[in-house]
């Protein structure tokens, strides 16, 4: 097997253009599926049914169908349907962060409903609201719980983003296609989209861990 490193250095500026792309629809779709998350994740565990049920449906939905169909349906159908036409990076970001929120719906669900429920018996017997409740007692409890879980989606949320390369958003693997076309290669193309994976969620994961430590100790 001959090895060409020159079209990896031809492509690898491309690639790491790529990185910072990948980085940057993975951070706002994450933020943007932590706060709705949190609106579905009180729908969730809300008791009237008209909260439940929607809320109930739309995590089934995304959390049991392929991201690669979440993908084509939202760029191909409701960005055009919204927008009048397609716009990638918006379908981009706008199906990561639907399907980031599923996610962290249930993580938010989670860390709320592992509280122990004397907390918010007490607190309720000392004259708070639900809402002072979950403001003052179980949400500064539980974001301190959640803080792994979340991690871990940012990690995958990153990882997951290479699907987006088939609606053409310049990412790492947009770029990697682009040389296995170019070349007919195979091993330099997805060796070195998956070396830049690899050492990207290493460091990610280095730096959650850091923050873990911090928050959680």
């Amino acid at each position: 097997m001959d090895f060409r490193f020159d079209i990896i250095s031809e492509y690898l500026p491309l690639m790491l253009k790529g990185m910072l792309i990948t980085i940057g629809l993975s951070i706002v779709s994450i933020l943007l599926g932590a706060i709705l998350g949190f609106v579905v994740s009180l729908g969730k565990i809300s008791a009237k049914a008209y909260l439940h049920w929607p809320s109930s449906l739309y995590i089934n939905f995304f959390r049991g169908t392929p991201f690669y169909v979440q993908i084509l349906i939202i760029h191909f159908g409701l960005v055009p349907l919204i927008l009048g036409g397609s716009n990638a990076i918006v379908a981009g970001i706008l199906a990561m962060t639907l399907n980031s929120a599923a996610y962290t719906a249930e993580i938010y669900r989670a860390g709320i409903q592992s509280l122990e429920k004397g907390q918010t018996e007490a607190a309720f017997s000392l004259g708070m609201t639900k809402f002072q409740t979950m403001r003052h007692i179980v949400i500064p409890q539980a974001i301190r719980r959640m803080i792994p879980a979340f991690g871990n989606e940012f990690i995958v949320l990153v990882k997951d983003s290479s699907l987006l390369a088939i609606i053409a958003i310049p990412e790492i693997m947009y770029y990697s296609q682009m040389m296995s076309g170019q070349y007919y290669a195979v091993w330099e193309p997805y060796l070195t989209a998956a070396l830049i994976y690899f050492v990207l969620t290493y460091l990610l994961s280095k730096f959650l861990n850091y923050v873990e430590r911090k928050l959680v100790y």
